[in-house]
């Protein structure tokens, strides 16, 4: 039998479950991603520091856990709330329990609650701050330990998930037969740096798949470091929270602007924004998903697209500077800018996808037609 759970918004909404994973209490942004698979992915992705993750698919563990398909160094989010825990796992690959996996990675999870009434109620009211606990019930005790919660504006949240130092990244893209591809650095034509504002490993893999010798940096990695590297090209990472109070990474991306080529991703893609001059907001409840439709607005062509996160960047406060490149056409938001002059583009939304959809693959290509015209 598995301990009583209880989650609790700061708006004062209870849902009562049952625990998996680590026991105790955790505390977030309580958000909803609607995939129907990849929740490892999910768990391992770095741009959910913070937040508390609400599955809207009903079975969650019944692939288990293997060590492929792990996107990051750790798991970064506060909790997992899922309406079915599958303890019973079924999978070639997998090596342990969703709920192990939780446990050995110290992650609170809720389950047995409607997580359609959950989803419902953020959608209408917005994501906000809560609560999940096996060890305190008192409804008033959980809802004032919400409403405690910093608000996910005005958080720097990049800074703790950003590598320590400088590393060198060749792996590619995943085969059934051979697993990760282990890629000689010789046979790669560009030389990217790529700052980690969050990175997903499988980003890095695109990236070396479409001829990319990739050396991550630090978010705070100086420009002048960068530029004295001489790459071919600028890769701006995914990553966590307000985009707004890294002032440092702003004016740091500032120095680079027009010196290289430059293509960003989520929260490199606001950053970006940002250090051209523009404003971000934040979203109600935000995209979270790998189902998502956006049109490419170069091509006109709709693309099907995973993303995660819950700002977006304000077109209209880039004046001429930049023009819309992608639009996410289930909101109108901007999931992505061109810059009218020089070699810088962004996208919103994950062409990595994992998981998702790998209709937003050829961005990387688009990327490396950049580079080899302006190197």
């Amino acid at each position: 039998m598995r301990m009583k759970a209880v989650l609790a918004l700061a708006d004062g909404r209870i849902f009562e479950g049952r625990s998996f994973g680590a026991g105790g209490e955790a505390t977030g942004e309580v958000v909803f991603n609607t995939s129907m698979c990849g929740y490892q992915e999910v768990l391992t992705d770095p741009s959910y520091k913070g937040q508390m993750v609400t599955m809207t698919y009903p079975q969650i563990g019944n692939t288990g856990i293997n060590p492929e398909d792990i996107e990051s160094r750790g798991l970064f989010l506060s909790g997992f709330i899922v309406k079915e825990y599958m303890d019973c796992y079924s999978n070639w690959r997998a090596t342990m329990s969703l709920d192990a996996y939780l446990k050995e990675n110290s992650v609170v999870g809720i389950q047995g609650l409607d997580t359609r009434a959950l989803t419902r109620h953020l959608r209408d009211k917005g994501a906000q701050n809560g609560i999940i606990s096996t060890v305190d019930f008192d409804r008033e005790s959980l809802v004032k330990k919400a409403r405690a919660v910093p608000s996910m504006a005005g958080l720097d949240l990049a800074s703790g998930v950003s590598c320590d130092k400088p590393y060198h990244w060749t792996e590619g893209l995943w085969n059934l037969e051979t697993g990760y591809a282990a890629v000689d650095p010789a046979t790669l034509n560009y030389k990217v740096v790529a700052f980690d504002f969050g990175i997903k490993y499988n980003i890095l893999r695109c990236l070396v798949d479409a001829g990319c010798d990739v050396t991550v940096v630090p978010a705070a990695f100086p420009a002048e470091e960068v530029l004295a590297m001489n790459p071919d090209g600028i890769f701006l990472s995914n990553g966590p929270g307000d985009p707004e109070p890294l002032t440092g990474v702003i004016e740091n991306l500032r120095k680079l602007i027009g010196k290289k080529p430059i293509f960003g991703i989520c929260l490199g893609h606001q950053l970006l924004g940002l250090a051209l001059g523009g404003k971000t907001m934040k979203l109600p409840f935000g995209n979270h998903g790998s189902n998502l439709p956006v049109m490419d607005m170069t091509t006109r062509k709709v693309e099907i697209t995973a993303q995660n996160h819950g700002f977006a960047v304000d077109l209209d406060s880039l004046g001429t500077v930049a023009c819309l490149g992608h639009e996410n056409l289930n909101d109108q938001t901007v999931e992505g800018i061109r810059h009218c002059d020089l070699p810088i583009f962004s996208v919103q939304h994950h062409p990595e996808a994992s998981p998702g959809p790998h209709d937003s693959q050829y961005l990387f290509g688009r990327f490396v037609e950049m580079m080899e015209k302006y190197r």
